[in-house]
């Protein structure tokens, strides 16, 4: 059971970097004045998906224990990476992809332990 709450808070992230992805298109428009630029369907929208995130995350600490939430929570430099490269189209250089690979190796060496 502890393997589904595990997948709940993975999933709880990567719904967050798909919000934080949202913010980050929007905020590369230009927009006719700063009310529009923070009250647009795309902020809006990544506001409440980062919600829906934060619900997930709080089931998610119903079976995932507290020090295992933090290193599970760093997958989020994994997934905002990806999703900046295949969305946003941006490179991604040879010392970020080695600090990924840090962070991946992290969480697997904290999952088996």
């Amino acid at each position: 059971m502890k393997g589904v709450y595990i997948i709940v808070f993975l999933l709880s992230v990567l719904i967050s970097a798909i919000s934080q992805t949202l913010l980050k298109i929007s905020a590369c428009k230009e927009y006719e004045s700063k009310i529009k630029e923070y009250l647009n369907f795309k902020v809006i929208l990544a506001y409440a998906i980062f919600f829906i995130s934060s619900l997930l995350t709080i089931l998610a600490y119903r079976g995932v224990p507290l020090s295992m939430g933090p290193v599970l929570e760093t997958t989020g430099y994994l997934w905002v990476s990806l999703l900046g490269h295949f969305v946003l189209k941006e490179k991604v250089s040879r010392r970020k992809a080695l600090g990924l690979a840090v962070i991946v190796c992290g969480v697997i060496v904290s999952g088996i332990s």
